[in-house]
């Protein structure tokens, strides 16, 4: 999920591992383990010249459980050795900061595999992403109430019992909260299913997610030999149904066989793309059909795509873009998640 909520729950989980011993620098130090797995973007960049094995690289290996693991033993180790000096002597255990660095760096890709991304949850032993689709990766809904939650955590000493009462209280919400984009995920997925069998839509296998900031809006890719169909399906329709389909084409054929960079890029959007041609013929515009439409009625304002250029040997992709990402994209957007 975004920075802000990974911030918020490492920054809850050092507060309960270590909050009652040294107060607030456990929400601070929980929330520098928070950050730790996201670090994988800027290495990535460091690490690779090409932007589809960075982009592979992110919720990788610094995603898994066994970097959760690795990482809380060293980082542990040496916030222990630093701080376990002078009037701090022997106020806390070196198994006390490995606990609270591996809650506070193992909760984010977990957070995180509850969204449409995907996290390599078992890497280096598996590629396999895990992603429930079931809450965007920005819901200010989750992250609001546990954020307000701990700046009252923040306001009382490290040794009031009110400080693990409003950290409960958080944790709970938020919690409940999860619970419910679960439910509605299930609902959401009868509806999907139930309208591509009114449409007679023969379909490979769908997949459903809500679209961003909030969990009403729900958008829906069905797969097909041929083609994708994509619609939306807001909670608050007058009918449990989907009342628009676009039919767009696979288009995979744009690039002969299966280069290893387009293998890459098709493991990351979990197959679910299509091809466009541009100007260019060694470029085309890839888009990742996960990610919902901006505008219902514009099968074109795809929210997550990029140019892939070939290069030699190799494809590069540009970072993605979000040209179609007007005011009126933005108006219509939000009227569609009132419903219809």
């Amino acid at each position: 999920m975004d920075s802000i909520t990974q911030i918020v729950l490492g920054a809850a989980c050092g507060e309960a591992v270590l909050g009652k011993k040294i107060g607030n620098r456990a929400l601070l130090f929980g929330a520098i383990g928070g950050t730790i797995p996201d670090l994988d973007v800027f290495i990535g960049k460091w690490l690779f010249n090409n932007e589809i094995d960075a982009m592979a690289f992110h919720r990788g290996f610094m995603h898994s459980f066994l970097f959760a693991i690795l990482a809380a033993v060293g980082f542990g180790m040496l916030v222990f050795w630093i701080y376990n000096r002078g009037k701090r002597f022997g106020m806390t255990t070196q198994k006390e900061w490995m606990w609270l660095f591996f809650a506070s760096i193992f909760t984010h890709p977990i957070l995180d595999s509850f969204t449409a991304y995907g996290t390599q949850l078992f890497a280096p032993f598996s590629n396999y992403r895990v992603a429930f689709n079931n809450i965007s990766v920005a819901d200010p809904m989750y992250t609001l109430p546990f954020l307000i939650a701990l700046i009252v955590v923040m306001c009382f000493k490290r040794t009031s019992t009110k400080r693990r009462l409003f950290l409960q209280i958080g944790l709970g919400v938020s919690s409940l909260y999860m619970v419910l984009t679960l439910v509605n995920k299930y609902h959401v997925n009868g509806v999907y299913k139930q309208s591509l069998a009114d449409q007679k839509i023969e379909y490979l296998r769908f997949q459903t997610q809500p679209t961003i900031l909030n969990n009403i809006l729900w958008y829906g890719t069905a797969e097909t030999t041929e083609a994708y169909y994509v619609g939306f399906y807001s909670i608050l329709d007058a009918e449990a149904t989907v009342s628009k389909w676009h039919k767009l084409p696979k288009n995979h054929e744009l690039i002969g066989g299966m280069p290893k960079d387009l293998e890459t890029l098709a493991w990351f959007s979990s197959g679910f793309y299509n091809l466009n041609e541009t100007a260019d013929p060694n470029t085309f515009l890839f888009k990742d059909l996960r990610y919902p439409l901006m505008d219902e009625s514009d099968p074109n304002s795809s929210v997550f795509k990029f140019t892939i250029t070939k290069k030699g040997d190799r494809w590069e992709a540009a970072p993605f873009y979000a040209s179609d990402v007007s005011s009126d994209a933005l108006d219509s957007f939000w009227t569609r998640l009132k419903g219809i």
